[in-house]
């Protein structure tokens, strides 16, 4: 049977020309797994002949998968999308050499083009930005690795806006480099990539029970909630190599990552995809105060993973943007041992999401503050968890 993928494609240029990259992804189109993805520094270009160099590698990725795929690409340009479906002339030569390369690589008959807002092609804007920031740094694209790994059922949404205004073509040069992606495909049986999951320490709202999500009052660690993280920083530092520590952009989770961190002699990267739920309205308060204010909705929250509260998100919400987090981190770190410091609720769907169970699990599992979880991610799509809820490394 012919596959159907979804190639996402971005480039850029910091000065258009200047120094510029591509990043570049496929996707299966019926699961959204991400199936392949490179980037890669082009050198001093412009921001057209980068955005024709990562349309011609997500093709090359897409083909390598199955000589006889259908492809839909979608871009946030919406010259390149307009020339390669035939209806603007592509003036340039070197884009008119891109253009006649990609038509080589896959049938042009088997593939079409959507124009997507930059909103909608993060991931290969951010594979863009990172090779572009690694070269700045002397040092080739951050996923250029020996080992491959994968991510799993991230999910691809439909464009939402039409464009209004074409870019100009630009007339600089274009410089190519050797192509140096990941394609992975296949059963992997071989070391897994483990997620490490920290939940921050303790602050005055988690000891009350209260509700603390993104948007509310974000509260710093407390005392005890500090003390919790010199201890998770201990323990870890005697539990083998962590390669990196991400954490939720709340001031919980960044103090408490900052203090494993330093002991571990790592760096902190935020990702907001680790935050907490967001409760709108119900932020502050407990479950019994809201249920005396919000007894029919509070009802229906416990009922159903779909229903937010009122101002804030659904369960739903959160499981859809962790799968993206989770995903990047598989991308990024292939089969390396990554502390991820964040919050109950993006614990519990990522736990769910491990073991394979339903969306009703969450009520059934917990997280203490300062505790660890352990996940394992292969690259076939197989995972495990490996330890939940620890907290014997907290004393008492």
């Amino acid at each position: 049977m012919t596959r159907r993928f979804v190639v996402e494609t971005d480039g850029g240029s910091r000065g258009n020309p200047g120094p510029a990259a591509f990043g570049a992804l496929v996707r299966d189109a019926e699961t959204g797994q991400v199936l392949a993805e490179q980037a890669e520094f082009l050198g001093v270009v412009s921001n057209n002949v980068a955005e024709y160099s990562g349309l011609v590698a997500g093709l090359r990725m897409a083909r390598t998968l199955d000589p006889t795929c259908t492809v839909e690409v979608r871009m946030d340009s919406k010259l390149v999308v307009e020339q390669m479906s035939g209806r603007w002339k592509i003036k340039h030569e070197d884009m008119r050499r891109l253009a006649l390369e990609a038509r080589d690589v896959v049938d042009p008959a088997r593939v079409t083009y959507t124009w997507v807002p930059r909103a909608l092609n993060k991931d290969a804007d951010r594979l863009a930005n990172e090779a572009m920031d690694d070269a700045a740094q002397g040092r080739p694209w951050r996923g250029a690795l020996p080992t491959p790994a994968t991510t799993v059922e991230a999910p691809i949404e439909a464009p939402t806006e039409a464009p209004t205004e074409a870019p100009a073509e630009s007339t600089a040069p274009a410089t190519t480099r050797p192509a140096g992606g990941r394609v992975w495909s296949g059963a992997d049986v071989g070391q897994p990539t483990t997620l490490v999951l920290l939940r921050h320490g303790a602050t005055a709202h988690s000891v009350h029970e209260r509700f603390s999500g993104a948007g509310g009052d974000d509260p710093p660690l407390s005392d005890d909630g500090r003390r919790q993280a010199e201890l998770v920083a201990e323990a870890l530092a005697t539990r083998g190599p962590v390669d990196a520590v991400v954490c939720s952009p709340m001031a919980r989770t960044r103090q408490t990552a900052q203090v494993v961190a330093d002991r571990l002699g790592l760096d902190v990267r935020e990702d907001s995809g680790w935050r907490e739920c967001a409760f709108g309205q119900w932020d502050g308060l407990t479950v019994g105060e809201v249920g005396e204010r919000w007894p029919d909705e509070l009802a229906a929250w416990q009922t159903s993973t779909s229903v937010a509260p009122p101002g804030g998100e659904s369960f739903d919400d959160v499981e859809r943007r962790v799968r993206v987090a989770r995903d990047r981190l598989l991308a990024r770190h292939p089969r390396q041992r990554v502390l991820v410091v964040t919050h109950v609720t993006p614990i519990k769907q990522l736990v769910r999401l491990a073991v394979g169970a339903g969306p009703q699990a969450l009520w059934r599992l917990d997280s203490s503050t300062g505790s660890l979880t352990t996940t394992r991610w292969w690259s076939d799509g197989g995972s495990s968890l490996a330890s939940f809820n620890e907290t014997s490394h907290l004393g008492g």
